[in-house]
């Protein structure tokens, strides 16, 4: 069984109600991408970029997973269900159960301060933020030779 690296971050415009996010991801070749919406939360934003990262993994690859503390707090839910069930969110949070059902995942929090895949996804992020902002909901690929200045591929 591979295992399949996911760095993941989302951003939040908490003024505009804008969000971004961004991963990239190795294991099955590297791949990165960045959408984001208007009228969203950072939670919505950070479960859609895990839902999105997730797309075209193998289902019987392991996933390990890197996020910003506030995004982890909100993944690790599907790790360890919190007391109270949530509340908001319940289509998205509904897909991305279904989507790791059976899978085996880490999650782990990405230093800020390395040159990592990690910080290359939450400069991504907070990119796909301003662009929501200026022109809506959208979804991109990362271009390959962007992801190819990332350090630590």
């Amino acid at each position: 069984m591979s295992t399949v690296r996911i760095w993941i971050a989302a951003a939040h415009d908490a003024a505009h109600l804008n969000g971004g996010w961004a991963f990239v991801r190795a294991g099955t070749g590297v791949y990165g991408a960045a959408g984001g919406d208007r009228r969203t939360t950072r939670a919505r934003t950070a479960l859609s970029g895990f839902i999105a990262s997730l797309k075209d993994v193998p289902e019987e690859a392991s996933l390990a997973v890197v996020a910003p503390r506030t995004d982890a707090m909100v993944l690790h839910q599907f790790l360890k269900p919190p007391k109270d069930a949530p509340t908001e969110d319940l289509d998205l949070r509904a897909t991305l159960a279904g989507a790791l059902n059976g899978r085996t995942w880490t999650l782990a929090l990405g230093d800020p301060d390395a040159l990592t895949p990690f910080t290359f996804a939450v400069a991504w992020a907070d990119m796909a933020s301003e662009k929501a902002k200026l022109g809506g909901a959208f979804v991109a690929a990362i271009p390959k030779t962007n992801l190819a200045k990332a350090k630590g591929l």
